[in-house]
């Protein structure tokens, strides 16, 4: 009998692990009803909305199984960056010790193969959604860290291994997966607001400097009341005047499948957005690493008609 509570205990860490953190905490020792293994792919597409897996690549690229320096539940949330003729990828790696996600570090010359590099940022609360950029020959991450009742912003002292906390762009509430932009010499930022309901409601800001005072556009919050549209999915694409944001779907489950919008109208105080007409971005498979669900993308243009792009997806 001892041995069994002993296997049922360690069967529940090893489940509870296994679900986005805001999930896991809350989960009770009889609620083994499915796993989460969220895993990284690489896909390709002609356009920013148009996306497939690609057959010489062997996805996924990345599983937890890679992850070396800590015991990883699952690596997620992908973000990219390309510095000379190498790629680096950031994303989540939830520590199955800690039960906090922690930011991991994957380096590619193909984009077809990747090598696990470390951990490269860690704090005593959750992070997760690495986004990651370039600005002024810097580069800047804006990590999820809700758990902090803070947006973030951190710089690399020496890119990739070493980042430092630079400030705060807001606090004193809970935000989920910032997404910044730049566009028509202003910094633009999405986040989901409102965790407790079911990721339904999508504020944004825009300041002057990216350490500025950062002010709530007068139309927000953009989504209120609509888990589908409303959490955001990955990078916000800006290319020859066009703004696409991807928004994960979170009905009837968290990180269903991925939908994209076009921005038709941004200022300082209007906005307008159209869902873009076509089959979803991202939607789960079925089968396989992704065949339960798709919820976020960093697409990239590499030129006409070629874009490439790591997502995420669970089994």
């Amino acid at each position: 009998m001892k041995n069994l509570k002993k296997i049922i205990k360690e069967l529940h860490f090893y489940v509870v692990n296994s679900f986005p953190v805001p999930i896991a905490n809350k989960l009770p020792l009889g609620a083994l009803t499915k796993k989460e293994r969220w895993s990284i792919g690489i896909y390709t597409g002609k356009s920013p909305v148009d996306f497939q897996a690609p057959k010489e690549i062997k996805n996924p690229v990345l599983t937890r199984r890679n992850v070396s320096d800590v015991r990883a539940g699952f690596v997620a949330d992908p973000f990219m960056i390309k510095a000379d003729s190498t790629w680096f990828m950031f994303f989540e790696v939830l520590n199955q010790q800690t039960r906090r996600g922690e930011i991991g570090l994957a380096t590619s010359k193909d984009t077809k193969n990747w090598k696990y590099e470390q951990i490269v940022l860690a704090e005593p609360f959750h992070l997760s959604y690495p986004y990651v950029f370039e600005w002024m020959n810097e580069y800047y991450m804006i990590p999820e860290t809700h758990q902090a009742n803070s947006i973030r912003l951190y710089k690399a002292s020496k890119f990739p291994t070493e980042w430092s906390f630079v400030g705060n762009l807001s606090s004193g509430a809970s935000f989920l997966d910032a997404s910044i932009f730049r566009h028509a010499d202003k910094w633009w930022l999405f986040t989901e607001t409102n965790p407790q309901h079911k990721f339904d409601t999508l504020r944004l800001y825009y300041a002057d400097e990216l350490l500025g005072s950062w002010i709530e556009h007068p139309k927000s919050p953009i989504i209120t009341g609509n888990a589908h549209i409303a959490r955001p999915g990955g990078r916000v694409v800006v290319i020859n005047d066009k703004i696409i944001r991807y928004t994960q779907d979170c009905q009837p489950d968290y990180g269903t499948q991925l939908r994209a919008f076009e921005i038709t109208e941004l200022t300082t105080t209007s906005y307008q957005e159209r869902e873009i007409e076509q089959n979803l971005v991202l939607k789960p498979t079925g089968v396989g690493w992704n065949g339960a669900g798709m919820h976020h993308i960093d697409p990239h243009f590499i030129h006409e008609g070629q874009w490439i792009a790591c997502v995420d997806g669970r089994g």
